[in-house]
């Protein structure tokens, strides 16, 4: 049975923004590998940290997000990538005059993920890249000849202020032109003053601004089909390019990076809590299923759909806790400086009590060594980071949502027997205990570069590391009952009952 989505994109142009990212790069992957008949995909490219557009494609084709495709094509798979120099963040995109001629002319499918991320971030680089960036995006698609669709890429966590969310655009606080024009007539300190007004029950700039980019898609609507794709919090492969695949450190996979080294110990999480997941080929594969569906129906009107999992498939930490650290002995690292322990806490204050033991203080001892053995210290840093980012997501952290879905899961029943095999983004399916088992072994390798073929030697040292912690708990917690021994004058007999008190304390953190 052919494939309704791969004829379809047979000879068809993509104008693809955002090429480089975490979900970029899946994007481009799965296209070449599962849409062969492409024509070819625009990436909009910005020379960065010296590099032109032509060196920034060679280091994106060394991304390991291809390794499975060049197991069976040859390199000249890459030869369908066609960078164009340009930033979302410039007028007109910052395209010269023949780029913007070529893809008007050529391209029939856009899809838009550019955006800036950072929850930090302040109102006039958001308002740029997520707002105007938008805008420049669609005046693009305004003059393409031969458009037939154009996809958002959004957020969930746009409506974050409601508790439930439905597949449709909620009303605005605020008009993108007056937000627009704030920027261009406000100084950078006048803006911060100005901003929690303007983000009223907004957790932050980015979805604010992400809100405000929906409402200008759906403007455009009337021209040509617009889709808006809203997933939750990005995280590894599911299935494709290969299980566990990540380059990203947001979310689980950032935390089982550091847990598997022995250097992140605690966690804040609402373990009853639905944390709405969703992987990143499930996004990749509903992203150019829209393309499709959007191109072959006559919509004058923007349609949402959630890529989501909390509705469908919720996932609770309650139902992997007791597992988690056997996934990190099963699957340790070579590298690990300590023997991992994993804990989950369930406030963010207890997370910051128990940090100053378990984080803290080991870390301004280990920089110390580090230190005068010459190396650089960065564990101080580290710990500091995550610190400042947990106060920025502790509305994520500590709250769920209920994003409903019922377009999405429509879209995926009607899909072919063919196109539900290459392009599944049924989240139904999704065994969440196995998906983790998976996420494990794809953070070791990809994120913590550590192959498969040196597992034996990291489960020796694994070992060597508990005997070690093993010895040094024993000598801490016997330190504490001596000294609480002899503070308060007790006898020797008493110092193992005040270690084992220490200890008993110290678990409860």
């Amino acid at each position: 049975m052919d494939s309704e989505v791969q004829n379809f994109y047979k000879n068809k142009y993509i104008f693809l923004t955002g090429g480089t990212g975490f979900l970029g790069v899946a994007i481009i992957e799965k296209i070449l590998r599962s849409l062969p008949e492409i024509a070819g995909i625009y990436l909009l490219m910005r020379p960065k940290k010296g590099k032109a557009i032509q060196e920034r494609l060679q280091d994106l084709t060394k991304n390991s997000v291809f390794e499975q495709l060049l197991q069976t094509q040859s390199p000249d798979v890459f030869k369908k990538l066609i960078p164009v120099s340009g930033d979302v963040g410039e007028n007109f995109l910052g395209l010269s005059h023949e780029d913007q001629a070529t893809i008007t002319e050529n391209t029939n499918v856009v899809i838009h993920s550019a955006a800036t991320l950072d929850f930090q971030a302040t109102l006039r680089p958001t308002v740029n890249i997520n707002l105007l960036g938008t805008k420049r995006v669609l005046e693009l698609c305004s003059r393409m000849r031969n458009l037939k669709s154009v996809v958002h890429v959004s957020s969930a966590y746009v409506n974050s202020y409601l508790s439930e969310a439905e597949e449709k655009l909620y009303p605005c606080t605020e008009t993108s032109q007056k937000v627009i024009d704030l920027v261009d007539s406000l100084s950078d300190s006048a803006l911060d003053d100005l901003l929690p007004k303007l983000l009223k029950d907004h957790p932050n700039a980015y979805t604010f601004t992400k809100q405000l980019a929906e409402h200008e898609v759906s403007n455009h609507a009337a021209q040509f089909p617009c889709a808006i794709i809203r997933p939750s919090m990005i995280t590894g492969a599911w299935k494709e390019p290969t299980p566990g695949w990540t380059i990203s450190k947001n979310g689980p996979q950032g935390f089982l990076m550091g847990a598997s080294k022995g250097i992140i110990r605690r966690l804040p999480v609402g373990v009853d809590l639905v944390c709405d997941y969703i992987p990143v080929d499930a996004v990749v594969n509903q992203t150019l299923c829209l393309g499709w569906y959007m191109g072959t129906n006559s919509f004058r009107e923007v349609k949402v759909f959630h890529c989501t999992s909390g509705t469908t498939n919720p996932f609770k930490w309650r139902s992997v806790i007791d597992q988690m650290n056997d996934y990190l002995h099963k699957y340790p690292l070579k590298s690990a400086i300590w023997y991992p322990r994993l804990k989950f806490v369930s406030s963010l204050w207890l997370y910051k009590l128990s940090s100053i033991f378990v984080h803290i203080l080991p870390a301004l001892v280990l920089d110390f060594v580090l230190r005068i053995t010459g190396g650089r210290p960065m564990l101080m840093r580290l710990h500091t980071n995550v610190w400042d980012s947990l106060n920025r997501l502790e509305k994520f952290i500590f709250n769920e949502w209920k994003y409903y879905n019922p377009a999405t899961q429509q879209l995926a029943q009607s899909l072919s027997e063919q196109d539900k095999n290459l392009f599944n983004f049924n989240i139904a399916q999704l065994q969440w205990p196995e998906y983790f088992v998976e996420l494990t072994q794809g953070v070791r390798q990809y994120l913590n570069n550590e192959k498969p073929k040196s597992l034996d030697a990291a489960r020796k040292k694994d070992k060597i590391l508990f005997v070690v912690d093993l010895v040094f708990q024993v000598l801490v917690f016997s330190l504490f009952g001596m000294l609480l021994a002899t503070l308060f004058g007790s006898c020797t007999s008493c110092f193992w009952l005040f270690g084992g008190i220490s200890y008993l304390l110290f678990s409860l953190l």
